[in-house]
């Protein structure tokens, strides 16, 4: 297998959503071809933020899923955490000027203990390195009220890169390639977090259900669960839901 193509910031790489000559609209042209949409409404739909709450997306992107949240919970204070500049580039022109944007990784969040009541993660779990996601997910915990939610979405699988990921990138790929034959637009894409590039392997990995489960557990979440399973045009996308216990 050819290995993925990274990119970095701040001396640390990850795995770009589309390659480097790919312009940023085509991920979201992607996005709609794979029937990304509705993934984002239930995610949305499943996290209910209270009125007025504090919203956080790690892994943005181009912001499509704070663009529901912000449609449909336009009194809620929103932010995005991506590492790639061009991919939050591209999300600002989409987003209302209320919604805060920050570039970094999701094991260092820029916000401090207690800031959110929602944590949210649509198709960028399988991207994190095996031994960087127990990590996120405790900064995840840190940063989540008592009694505040997280509320994934991401592709099902074994304990191997798998084959939908794979999928997944060839037409991304493919898309790019389509591009550049048109003109010479650059862009590189949203991506996830890595240390240093010669530190992980950053293909995708696709984790069983029972696994990030347990991953959610061992970070100190509670009731944490399966949401539901549904068919999707590569396979299978699972939704989960743990909770930080209540003060008091």
């Amino acid at each position: 297998m050819t290995e993925p193509e990274r990119a970095s910031t701040g001396g640390r790489a990850y795995l770009p959503g589309m390659p480097a000559e790919a312009p940023q609209f085509l991920y979201d042209v992607m996005s709609r071809v794979l029937g990304a949409g509705p993934s984002h409404r239930r995610l949305v739909a499943q996290a209910a933020p209270p009125p007025g709450g504090r919203v956080l997306e790690i892994g943005c992107g181009t912001g499509n899923v704070l663009a529901v949240m912000a449609r449909r919970h336009p009194d809620a204070e929103l932010v995005g955490l991506d590492p790639d500049p061009a991919a939050l580039a591209r999300a600002r022109t989409k987003l209302p000027a209320t919604v805060r944007l920050e570039q970094g990784f999701a094991d260092a969040l820029p916000l401090p203990d207690d800031h959110v009541d929602r944590v949210l993660s649509s198709l960028m779990f399988h991207h994190l390195p095996a031994d960087d996601r127990p990590g996120v997910l405790r900064e995840v915990r840190r940063v989540l009220r008592p009694g505040g939610t997280v509320h994934i979405v991401d592709m099902e699988g074994e304990r191997s890169t798998g084959v939908v990921a794979r999928a997944a990138g060839a037409a991304m790929h493919a898309l790019s390639r389509v591009q550049r034959n048109g003109d010479q637009g650059h862009g590189h894409g949203h991506g996830h977090g890595g240390h240093d590039e010669h530190d992980h392997d950053l293909r995708p990995q696709l984790s069983p259900a029972a696994d990030v489960v347990t991953l959610l557990t061992e970070a100190g979440f509670v009731d944490a669960e399966v949401v539901e399973r549904r068919r999707w045009v590569f396979g299978t996308l699972a939704s989960y839901r743990a909770r930080v216990t209540a003060a008091g």
